[in-house]
C-alpha cells in the first residue's frame, strides 16, 4: 500500500481535492479532524494541554478553541509545545488506521502540517496543493471565528507555498482558472500503477 500525503495552505482547498479522491473510492484521512476528536477525547492529550495553558482552555469537556489559538498563533514555542503533545498522538492514530486499509492500493492523508510536523516521513509520495494567497484568503474570511488577523497568523505559522512544492513530489493548481478534476484523474491514475 502506498502512503499519500496531501497538504497546501489554509484555505488552498486540500479537503476539496480529498474529497474528489474520496470519491475514486480511495480512504482519506483527515489529520486535522482526527486531532481535534483526539484533542477533544484523550486524557493524556487533554491533561498535557491543561499543564501547558491552564484548566481554562477546556470548557466542560469540549476544547476552547479559539482561546488556544489566541494563546499559541503569536507564541511560536508554545505551537510547537502543543504540536508535542497532539502530533504524536495523530501519528499513533493514523498508524491505526492504516492497518484497517492495508488491502487499498493507496491512502491519502490530508495533513495542513506535512512537513511542519515531520509526518512527511510516514509517506511515499507528497503532493502540495497550491492556490494563491489572495484566492485562500477569500476562501477563509467567510468562516466562523476568522478575521485577517488570524488567517495571517495562521499562514506566518505554515511553510510558505514555494516551499511546500519544492519538497512535493506534485503540486495540484487551485487557482480557481485550471480545472481541478484532470490533475486529481491523472494522479490517481498514476498512484493506482505505481505499487
Amino acid at each position: 500500500m502506498m502512503k499519500v500525503g496531501i497538504t497546501g495552505g489554509i484555505g488552498s482547498g486540500k479537503t476539496i481535492v480529498c474529497q474528489v479522491f474520496s470519491k475514486f473510492g480511495v480512504p482519506v484521512y483527515y489529520a486535522d479532524l482526527a486531532s481535534r476528536e483526539l484533542t477533544e477525547n484523550d486524557p493524556e492529550i487533554r491533561d498535557n494541554l491543561v499543564k501547558l495553558l491552564g484548566q481554562k482552555v477546556f470548557s466542560g469537556k469540549s476544547l476552547n478553541r479559539a482561546m488556544m489559538a489566541s494563546m499559541i498563533f503569536n507564541n511560536r514555542q508554545l505551537l510547537q509545545q502543543v504540536n508535542q503533545i497532539v502530533h504524536p498522538k495523530v501519528a499513533e492514530h493514523f498508524g491505526k488506521w492504516c492497518l484497517n486499509h492495508s488491502r487499498d492500493v493507496y491512502i491519502i492523508q490530508e495533513s495542513a502540517l506535512l512537513f511542519e510536523s515531520n509526518a512527511y516521513l510516514m509517506f511515499d509520495r507528497y503532493v502540495t496543493v497550491a492556490s494563491p494567497e489572495e484566492i485562500r484568503i477569500k476562501r477563509i474570511i467567510t468562516r466562523q471565528d476568522m478575521s485577517y488577523e488570524r488567517i495571517r497568523a495562521i499562514m506566518e505559522n505554515q511553510l510558505p507555498d514555494e516551499e511546500r512544492k519544492a519538497r512535493s513530489h506534485h503540486v495540484v493548481i487551485n487557482d480557481d482558472i485550471t480545472p481541478l478534476l484532470p490533475q486529481l484523474l491523472q494522479l490517481h491514475q498514476l498512484f493506482s500503477t505505481q505499487v
